[in-house]
């Protein structure tokens, strides 16, 4: 067994399906999903590959799933366009590149590390984002391949509710994200997380998610966290830069740190979803605050474990 072991662990949102409407069909199709990414990321571990390379990899699968809300499954605005965030964070020199409001590659993760790779800087938005895609020879794709009829569904029903002035209450709506941590061979965390919004979101709106210390944050000598919920009480609250702060400056441990964030400070400020976080020891802690959260994580030498709710 290597001096550390490796660890990933994933999620797919937080405020999934009421357990009392879940399918047992959808139910499959979630954990495979799930198992899937995993799968793709535990790949590289495996073979001694980065924590890098390894959360990119299993963000993409999720991207690659309609099932979830990122990439191929991103929510609709109140226009029905889609915009995508999305960022990576490194934690051997907290190197982060991120995107928001993106529309067009297929994976928009992809998209981040070249940010963080290929420019000085860490967040691009709009046509020259896109522009580094195309540079980058990043896969893209148009209306046809983005579609989505259920969340287009899903944007049709909140617009009409708001028109009878009734707000759509379903968690599902504010949650959808997903993301991947991870701690390589190396001892080197990293985090990526990936989201198409929240469902009638205003156009131009950005969360949590493309903001390092917010929905993404990764720094060896702590932790790596990906967020995933109300993502502008995450973003006051600085989700993922508190959970290190504890863990630097109050010597918690990761699942004490991270528990406490997400049951203290975001539960009672309209802040529900969860988090996943792993240090560089490799231990990992899932907390949510809400009815479940799509999940999965792997520990080397374990067997991988999907999980959508509490139970």
């Amino acid at each position: 067994m290597p001096d550390t072991p490796y660890a990933l662990a994933i999620h797919g949102g937080a405020g999934t399906i009421l357990k009392s409407k879940m399918t047992p069909e959808a139910e499959a199709n979630y954990h495979a999903g799930l198992a899937r990414a995993v799968a793709a990321g535990e790949d590289i571990l495996r073979a001694g590959g980065s924590a890098m390379d390894a959360v990119c990899a299993a963000v993409c699968a999720l991207e690659d799933e309609p099932l979830f809300n990122a990439g191929r499954g991103a929510v609709y605005t109140t226009e029905g366009q889609q915009e995508m965030d999305a960022c990576v964070m490194d934690g051997r020199d907290r190197s982060a590149g991120a995107v928001a409001g993106v529309f067009g590659p297929k994976n928009p993760i992809r998209l981040a590390r070249a940010v963080m790779e290929q420019t000085p800087h860490v967040c691009l938005i709009g046509p020259n984002a896109l522009a580094l895609a195309e540079r980058a020879g990043l896969p893209m794709g148009d209306r046809d391949y983005f579609f989505s009829q259920s969340r287009w569904d899903a944007l049709q029903k909140t617009l009409a509710m708001r028109e009878q002035g009734v707000e759509d209450d379903d968690p599902a709506r504010k949650h959808g994200t997903v993301g991947a941590v991870a701690c390589d061979r190396q001892g080197n965390v990293a985090a990526a997380t990936s989201t198409g919004g929240m469902t009638a979101k205003l156009p131009g709106r950005v969360g949590d998610t493309p903001i390092p210390g917010a929905g993404t944050f990764a720094d060896n000598a702590t932790c790596a966290v990906s967020g995933t919920g109300h993502g502008e009480i995450f973003i006051r609250y600085t989700a993922g830069a508190e959970i290190a702060a504890r863990m630097r400056h109050a010597g918690q441990s990761l699942i004490d740190a991270a528990t406490h964030v997400v049951m203290e400070d975001l539960a009672p400020n309209d802040g529900s979803g969860g988090v996943i976080a792993v240090d560089a020891r490799g231990n990992l802690a899932l907390p949510f605050n809400c009815e479940g959260m799509y999940r999965g994580y792997v520990r080397e030498g374990s067997d991988p474990v999907t999980a959508i709710y509490g139970d």
